[in-house]
């Protein structure tokens, strides 16, 4: 896959491909369903399989200091866009420019001119151009005028509920990882390196591997039962675990993240990639009085996450 991030400076062998337009987080059922309809007509048509994103996102650009919402990073949406059959990623830098476009020059300029593409597909609700004037219906009529295709895709829905990111923001915040896992199409994931963290849990006898969720959507603070797989390294491979999502308040720490303790697992893996997948939540996070009233919930949290791993995987 190839990522184009600069539509004023582009390749001619990266134009002229059929692209899905969207933020694609969560890359979703929905998401994956507009994919699909990408690939069909660009297998008919001998085009690459291309998507339209924007980094930052959005709503990251016009409200930096808002809360935390994106349900993937960047480089993991690249990663899920790629195992899906993107061939072309056209990742376009959000700025001051590309916001002050109106919806009819950014499918000029954009869509047309810079990019060449010859079909789009976007959904239902799609909104373009600044101040999201410019609708879906919109970017028919200026295809016509610009010459290219233009398809909408239905909202996929079950028993009445769209697959959103926000639905599924809001499942996770629930602490209903299942639910999400339903309108994703998969578990959902938190990635990236392992950092270094406060060694406290191998002081405790749990050693564990810490990550970032610094602008992420936290799914709701407490302990899970998750499959991790490290993704390089010499110790890469899928594993059982049980992690915790939270502040710490019982270390006073209070700065989100996530950290998770593989079963049967004694290998050092700082700066390795990891991704861990929510399966079930377990509990919520507690402060406690003592280390060893702590120590006696870690163990009790291993055996449920052990025994609901085993039940679902074995």
């Amino acid at each position: 896959m190839r990522t184009i991030r600069d539509y004023q400076f582009i390749a001619d062998e990266d134009r002229g491909a059929v692209a899905a337009i969207g933020n694609f987080d969560g890359v979703h059922l929905g998401h994956q369903a507009a994919l699909n309809l990408v690939q069909e007509i660009a297998k008919e048509s001998g085009s690459y399989v291309g998507t339209l994103t924007f980094e930052p996102h959005p709503r990251e650009y016009f409200a930096p200091t808002s809360t935390a919402f994106r349900l993937m990073s960047a480089d993991a949406k690249a990663n899920r866009l790629e195992k899906l059959g993107v061939e072309r990623l056209y990742q376009l830098n959000f700025n001051a420019a590309l916001s002050a476009l109106s919806a009819r020059e950014f499918a000029r300029d954009v869509i047309h001119n810079a990019l060449g593409l010859t079909h789009v597909i976007v959904g239902a609700d799609f909104c373009f151009g600044k101040d999201r004037a410019g609708a879906a219906s919109d970017l028919i009529q200026f295809g016509k005028e610009f010459g290219f295709k233009v398809t909408i895709a239905e909202l996929l829905k079950d028993n009445d509920q769209v697959f959103s990111s926000t639905a599924i923001r809001n499942a996770l915040s629930d602490g209903k990882p299942e639910d999400a896992a339903r309108m994703l199409g998969h578990l959902h994931r938190i990635e990236g390196p392992v950092i270094q963290g406060d060694q406290r849990g191998r002081e405790l006898g749990y050693p564990t591997a810490n990550l970032s969720i610094n602008g992420l959507h936290p799914p709701k603070y407490g302990v899970y039962a998750v499959t991790v797989d490290i993704l390089d390294g010499p110790s890469q491979g899928r594993y059982f675990g049980a992690a915790s999502i939270g502040e710490r308040p019982t270390f006073g720490v209070y700065k989100p993240n996530l950290e998770v303790f593989l079963f049967d697992f004694h290998a050092d893996i700082y700066g390795a990639n990891i991704s861990v997948a929510l399966v079930n939540y377990q509990r919520p996070e507690l402060k406690f009085d003592t280390l060893d009233a702590l120590i006696v919930q870690m163990n009790k949290d291993c055996m449920v996450a052990k025994e609901t791993l085993n039940n679902l995987y074995s």
